[in-house]
C-alpha cells in the first residue's frame, strides 16, 4: 500500500519546516519564500504535467476529481462538489487535515507556502487553457478553500 499524501506532508514537514525556517532567518522570510515556492513551483508543475499526461483524460471534471480524490485519501480532506463538467471542476474544501497538521505544529504560514501554494503549480502542469482560482484557504483561517478549477475558451481539447 502508498503512503497517502498526508502522510506524505507529514513525513516531509520534520525537513522542510526546519529547512525553511533556516532560509528565513538567513535570507529574510520574503526572498527565502520566494525561492521555496519556485523550487516547489517547479517539482509541483512537473507533477502537475506527468499526471495530466498519465491520466489521459480529456474531461476536466472527470481528471481533476480524480487527481484530488488522491489528495482526499485517508481522510486528509472534506469537500463538497460544486460543478464538475467537461470544462470545470468547482469544490469547497469544508476540513482539511493539512491545516489541522500545520496549524497543531503552529506553523500555518509555512503549511501555507509548503502545501497550499502547490495547487497552483500543479494546476499550470495540467496544461495552458486550464486556470485554478481560489480565493481563501482553511491554512489562512477562512471557514473553506474555495477551488474553481476551469478551461479556457470552453470545450475540450
Amino acid at each position: 500500500m502508498s503512503v497517502s499524501v498526508i502522510e506524505q506532508a507529514k513525513i516531509q514537514a520534520q525537513v522542510l519546516v526546519p529547512l525553511v525556517k533556516a532560509l528565513q532567518a538567513e535570507l529574510g522570510e520574503a526572498r527565502a519564500n520566494a525561492l521555496v515556492r519556485k523550487a516547489l513551483g517547479d517539482l509541483y508543475r512537473g507533477f502537475g504535467e506527468e499526471f495530466w499526461n498519465a491520466k489521459k483524460e480529456r474531461d476536466l471534471g472527470k481528471a481533476v476529481s480524480s487527481a484530488f480524490r488522491t489528495y482526499a485519501r485517508d481522510d486528509a480532506l472534506a469537500y463538497d462538489v460544486i460543478e464538475q463538467t467537461a470544462d470545470a471542476f468547482a469544490f469547497d474544501v469544508t476540513r482539511c487535515a493539512y491545516a489541522e497538521f500545520y496549524k497543531a505544529l503552529g506553523e500555518p504560514e509555512l503549511g501555507f507556502l509548503l502545501v497550499c501554494t502547490a495547487d497552483f503549480a500543479t494546476a499550470d502542469g495540467f496544461g495552458p487553457d486550464v486556470r485554478l482560482t481560489r480565493t481563501q484557504t482553511i491554512m489562512q483561517g477562512a471557514s473553506h478553500c474555495d477551488f474553481r478549477y476551469r478551461r479556457d475558451g470552453g470545450g475540450a481539447q
